[in-house]
C-alpha cells in the first residue's frame, strides 16, 4: 500500500510541475488541466517518494513536481513493477504503460547535478477509471480480472516510406492481422532504413514499454541500407532462429528468392522481435507460418507456461 504525497500539474510542457493538492483524472485523457494529458499512453507520470529523497540526500534542492512528475507516492518502488500493473487510488484506476523515458534535452536539474532520476525511475500510466486523487489518499495494486491482451508494435523500415514517397502497405497489413487475432497494437512506426533508428526504437519498446511482440517489415535484403537484421541482433539477449528458418522454408514454396531474405527472430527481455519481408504479400505469407502458435511462445516469455513437452 502506498500514500500520495503530491499531486502536481503544469499548464505547459517542458516546465516543472507544481503540487496542486488535488486533481480530477479523466479516462483515456489524464489529469484535467495538465499539459501532458491526451489520448496517448503517457497520460500520468509517477515517481516513488524515496527516490526523490535519495536524490535530495545528494545535495539536490528539489521539491515535488520538479522532475515533471504528476504523482509522488510513498510505499512503492514503481521502477520494479511490471508494465500493465493496475494502481487503484479511490475511484481512479491507473494502468502502468511505460517505465523510464528518453531524455531528449537535459533539464535544469541535470545541468546542476549532472543527473536526473526521471528518465530511469519515472513511470507512466493511462487512466482507466475516473475520479479525484488528493494528497493523503491511499494507493494499492489491484488484481486484474482476466488475462491482459498481448501488446505489440509494428515497425516499417523504408527510406522512401519515411520520406513520404511511398505508401506503407506492409505495416497496416501486419497490424490488421494482429488485431484480428486479439492483439493490442500499441504503436505503429515508419522509420528510415539503417541501424541507429531501429536499435533505438527496439530498445525503447522492449525496455520501457515491455511489449510482448515487435514485428518489423523491410530492410532484410542485400542492399547496403538493408540493416534490419543487424540492428535486431545488436539489441538481442537471445536468438530464436527457428521462427526465421520456418518463414524462409515456407516462403521457398512461393519463390526461390526467399533464400535471399536475411530476417532474424530474437528475444530481448520478455519481448519477441521478428523480422518480416517488405512486401504485403510476403508479410501475410510469413505471418501464416507462426501466428497460430505464437501465443505459446509469448506465454513462455510471460512465464505463464513452463511445460512444453508433447504427450
Amino acid at each position: 500500500m502506498g500514500k500520495v504525497l503530491a499531486v502536481c500539474t503544469s499548464a505547459k510542457k517542458g516546465v516543472q510541475k507544481r503540487d496542486v493538492g488535488s486533481a480530477e483524472f479523466k479516462p483515456n485523457w489524464g489529469i484535467d488541466g495538465d499539459a501532458h494529458a491526451g489520448n496517448w499512453h503517457r497520460q500520468v507520470s509517477l515517481l516513488s517518494a524515496d527516490k526523490i529523497e535519495a536524490f535530495r540526500a545528494k545535495g539536490a534542492d528539489v521539491v515535488y513536481g520538479d522532475f515533471g512528475e504528476n504523482l509522488v507516492v510513498s510505499g512503492f518502488d514503481f521502477r520494479n513493477l511490471p508494465v500493465g500493473t493496475l494502481l487503484r487510488c479511490g475511484d481512479v484506476l491507473l494502468e502502468m504503460t511505460q517505465i523510464g523515458k528518453e531524455c531528449h534535452s537535459h533539464c535544469e536539474i541535470y545541468k546542476v547535478m549532472g543527473d536526473c532520476i526521471m528518465p530511469r525511475e519515472g513511470v507512466f500510466a493511462r487512466v482507466l477509471e475516473p475520479g479525484v486523487i488528493s494528497v493523503g489518499d491511499e494507493m494499492v495494486i489491484e488484481e486484474r480480472a482476466g488475462r491482459r491482451p498481448y501488446q505489440a508494435a509494428v515497425i516499417t523500415l523504408s527510406d522512401k516510406g519515411a520520406a513520404g514517397e511511398r505508401e506503407d502497405k506492409s505495416g497496416p497489413a501486419i497490424a490488421e492481422a494482429l488485431e484480428a487475432e486479439g492483439y493490442e497494437v500499441v504503436e505503429r512506426l515508419l522509420i528510415p532504413d539503417g541501424m541507429l533508428g531501429l536499435k533505438l526504437q527496439l530498445t525503447r519498446l522492449c525496455d520501457q514499454r515491455q511489449l510482448d511482440l515487435i514485428l518489423t517489415t523491410g530492410g532484410t535484403g542485400f542492399t547496403p541500407r538493408d540493416q534490419t537484421p543487424e540492428a535486431t541482433l545488436a539489441v538481442a539477449d537471445r536468438q530464436a532462429p527457428g521462427i526465421a528458418e520456418a518463414i524462409r522454408a515456407e516462403s521457398m514454396k512461393y519463390t526461390r528468392r526467399a533464400m535471399f531474405s536475411r530476417g532474424v527472430a530474437v528475444i530481448r527481455g520478455k519481448t519477441l522481435i521478428i523480422n518480416l519481408p517488405g512486401s504485403p504479400k510476403a508479410v501475410r505469407e510469413s505471418m501464416d507460418v507462426f501466428l497460430r502458435d505464437l501465443p505459446h511462445a509469448l506465454d513462455m516469455l510471460r512465464n505463464e507456461v513452463q511445460d512444453c513437452a508433447r504427450k
